[in-house]
């Protein structure tokens, strides 16, 4: 896995511990992009320390029974999140960082640790199986995939780049199609978690298709 200027191959590339951002409703996922706008004065310093260092964050999800918009200084997380290493960023000038994560390999948490920062860190288990080479775009039902994003599209009279998405690898289009979705929390980890590609190509379409039979204007549960 390339990443910006980096290459992560195996465990001695990727940290023991790592600076945590949790962010209910965010999905990154390896080889995506996640942008983001910090201000908060924690998170500031957390980029600041990452900027100074290997430039990793994990982004996580606060627990789904973590109540909605809850401000809690630490509130419990999602037991999987992903890595993503800072690849573009920008002071704006009034205090806020614009920045964007691109991902490199998800992870289990493990035990947090007291560094005396305002932010949090983890000990983590990465999934290394998201730095393998092995090649296993041809498991997806591609056509499957693009009938429902189709369906999709035409519900919510939505247009695409029908050449870009044609010219996408398989594993480019599912991930990409997972963090563009418009799930909510409980749908994005279960697209996150899932252990391979075919599996998360299943539950997004699954999820797509159970949600164009609630109808796109009657799915409150399903949608952010």
């Amino acid at each position: 896995m390339i990443v910006g200027n980096a290459r992560y191959v195996k465990r001695e590339d990727l940290p023991d511990t790592v600076r945590v951002f949790p962010l209910t409703g965010a999905l990154l996922l390896p080889g995506g992009q996640l942008p983001l706008n910090i201000f908060e004065p924690r998170y500031l310093a957390m980029f600041d320390a990452a900027l100074a260092g290997d430039r990793l964050i994990g982004i996580v999800q606060p627990v789904l029974s973590e109540p909605t918009g809850s401000t809690a200084p630490r509130p419990a997380l999602s037991s999987v999140g992903c890595i993503g290493r800072i690849t573009s960023f920008a002071e704006t000038g009034d205090g806020r960082y614009i920045a964007s994560l691109s991902g490199v390999c998800r992870f289990r948490l493990l035990d947090e640790t007291g560094t005396g920062h305002p932010y949090r860190s983890f000990k983590i288990a990465p999934l290394l199986a998201d730095l393998s080479a092995e090649d296993d775009e041809a498991s997806v039902d591609r056509a499957a995939l693009l009938r429902v994003f189709r369906a999709y599209l035409d519900a919510n009279k939505l247009e695409a780049d029908w050449e870009s998405v044609e010219l996408a690898g398989n594993r480019t289009l599912v991930n990409s199609l997972s963090m563009m979705s418009p799930f909510g929390p409980a749908e994005k980890q279960a697209l996150l978690e899932a252990p391979d590609l075919k599996t998360r190509a299943d539950t997004l379409i699954a999820i797509t298709e159970m949600l164009l039979a609630r109808g796109a204007g009657d799915s409150d549960t399903v949608l952010q």
